[in-house]
Formats: C-alpha cells, sequence, structure tokens
C-alpha cells in the first residue's frame, strides 16, 4: 500500500514539473561574445562550416533547409535603427536587398513588421513570404538590430510545409535574438 501511494504521488509530482518546464525547453544557447550577440536554436540544429557570407550560420540535422544566420554589416554615419527607417520601410529594403535581390528569381512579401526594446536597443521584427524559382514557398523571420555602428539580422527560415509545426519555435528564435 505504501508502495502504490509513492507510486502515485511521484507520478503527480513528475506530471507537475513537466507542466512547468521553460518556454525555451529544447533550445540552446549560441553566444558570439566577440561581435556581441547571442541568440537561442532548436538543440538538433548544428554549425554550418562557410569560409564567406553570414557570421554563423545552423540547421535542422533533418530538415537542412530549416536554418538560423546571423549577418553583420556596417551602418553608414554611425546611424541608429530608427534613423535607417520604420519596421515597414527596413523591411521592404531588407526584401529587396537581401532576401530576394534583383535578378535572384525570389519574390518576397512583407507580411509583418513589428518593433520592440530591450535593454535600451531598439529591435525590428520582420516576418516574410518567400516564393523561390521552383515555385516553393519558404516562411523567413528576421530580427534586426543596430549597435556599435553594427546592422545586425538573424535571419532564421523554413519551408511552407513545415511553417505551422515550427512557427512557435521560429518566433523564440527570432525574439531572443541579443546584441550587447
Amino acid at each position: 500500500m505504501l508502495k502504490r501511494i509513492a507510486a502515485i504521488l511521484l507520478i503527480i509530482v513528475s506530471l507537475s514539473l513537466q507542466s512547468c518546464a521553460s518556454v525555451t525547453s529544447g533550445l540552446v544557447s549560441y553566444v558570439d561574445s566577440y561581435d556581441g550577440y547571442e541568440f537561442l536554436y532548436p538543440n538538433s540544429w548544428v554549425p554550418v562550416k562557410l569560409s564567406e557570407g553570414p557570421d554563423v550560420v545552423l540547421h535542422d540535422l533533418i530538415e537542412e533547409t530549416e536554418n538560423v544566420s546571423v549577418i553583420i554589416n556596417p551602418v553608414p554615419d554611425n546611424k541608429t535603427l530608427a534613423d535607417l527607417g520604420t519596421p515597414s520601410e527596413v523591411g521592404y529594403r531588407l526584401s529587396k536587398n537581401a532576401i530576394a535581390p534583383p535578378d535572384s528569381g525570389r519574390q518576397a512579401e512583407l507580411v509583418n513588421a513589428d518593433s520592440h526594446e530591450l535593454n535600451g536597443v531598439t529591435y525590428y521584427l520582420l516576418e516574410y513570404v518567400v516564393k523561390l524559382p521552383t515555385n516553393q514557398i519558404r516562411h523567413n523571420l528576421a530580427s534586426v538590430a543596430v549597435r556599435r555602428g553594427q546592422l545586425f539580422t538573424l535571419n532564421v527560415s523554413t519551408t511552407d510545409r513545415r511553417w505551422d509545426k515550427t512557427k512557435d519555435i521560429l518566433y523564440k528564435v527570432a525574439d531572443s535574438f541579443s546584441v550587447y
């Protein structure tokens, strides 16, 4: 009888602890203290070795086209993010210059543009639907911030087929991006 009560209590406690799991469970931290940024990403993602291009790229071990990257570019005349434009203006320019540049065959539609502030830094969160030349649809989230004369852009992306299943976790990745 005592063993049965102990087993029931153990089950109740373990279920209670599971319901208190962090909203970031399954995510691990990526920190680049040299360039001054960090973000969370799914623990099943692995780094990609690149000789040039983005500062970092990680992708899903199974769904290799599901990825996150960070690109760092200089900002002229030490402008702030607000100096570069509203979230919609910056999002539109980013879509035309980086996500779907001319002659790429891609078409990007900015579907949401928002801003928030964290520790005195303004971030723009931009959501895109991107049509590739192969008629494949992708979803991109970009978190953009300016710090120390640099424009930091985190981009996380997946296919349309996986969007509904992964959008909550991809939003957590984009929202976790911070520069210092």
